[in-house]
């Protein structure tokens, strides 16, 4: 971790002294656990969920994941003691800890060629992985060949950025892949969390992808009481503040919230 950046995290948890409640906010795949093709064997890096076990018991923060994985997928995984706030679907579908579940719709209309495009996908994947979610519909590559990759996604865009015109319907980049979907994205429910806060307490973002970009930005808007941190092995151009090379430096912040918490309590 750069001086910069510790610097920043110093600034960061001295604010705890004055929180009301402080939000922390995570992504999943990439950030809380590495990636994997079949993505129902991603399980979190070893410390995280000890870390995040603290976090819940001690009861002082708002833990939420913001995942582009269906909201429900991820309790299961991270295997908590507690129930969890789950933003899925890239923020178009939310699921409260007492399991109320709301999802984001678009147009009949649009829901209809949606609907065709599935169906589409279904036949022929054009040599990628299609994931069918319920506000719309995903083509992966990841671990393919680069010429290989190059062709699935061209052939991609051409069926999905016509449909993006639809209303209520827009695409998303990711790594290795993309989405044609329906509803917010993760800075729109990053907005929607804050807009939720009436309090001025420390709030932090924790991603790695394309799609987290959005979340960073919003995060940076509120100044000083906002941490964004970009999880990778390696650096890019990123709209976060700092720097997390996974896992060492994700568990370290994790456990340091954990022990400041419990400290202020």
């Amino acid at each position: 971790m750069t001086p910069e950046a510790q610097e920043k995290l110093d600034q960061f948890f001295a604010g705890f002294a004055a929180a009301d409640r402080p939000v922390l906010l995570l992504d999943y795949d990439g950030t809380l656990a590495a990636f994997r093709v079949d993505r129902f064997t991603s399980r979190p890096y070893a410390g995280v969920r000890q870390a995040l076990t603290r976090v819940q018991r001690e009861g002082g923060t708002r833990l939420a994941v913001i995942t582009g994985r269906p909201a429900g997928e991820i309790a299961p995984l991270l295997g908590l003691d507690s129930p969890l706030e789950v933003w899925g679907l890239h923020g178009a579908e939310r699921l409260y800890p007492d399991g109320r579940r709301e999802l984001e719709h678009a147009p009949a209309a649009t829901e209809a060629r949606l609907e065709e495009l599935r169906q589409h996908l279904r036949r022929d994947a054009l040599g990628g992985l299609f994931e069918d979610k319920a506000n719309g519909v995903v083509m992966h590559w990841r671990g393919k060949p680069r010429k290989v990759a190059e062709q699935i996604e061209r052939r991609t865009r051409e069926l999905f950025e016509p449909l993006a015109k639809l209303d209520g319907l827009a695409l998303l980049d990711f790594e290795a892949g993309i989405e044609l979907r329906v509803g917010r994205n993760k800075g729109g429910a990053v907005e929607a969390i804050l807009a939720e806060e009436k309090s001025e307490s420390p709030v932090a973002f924790l991603g790695d992808d394309l799609s987290d970009e959005a979340a960073f930005g919003v995060v940076r808007e509120i100044g000083a009481r906002g941490l964004s941190a970009l999880v990778r092995p390696t650096q890019r151009k990123t709209e976060a503040e700092v720097w997390f090379g996974p896992p060492r430096d994700v568990v370290a912040f994790l456990v340091r919230w954990a022990k400041t918490m419990e400290t202020a309590s």
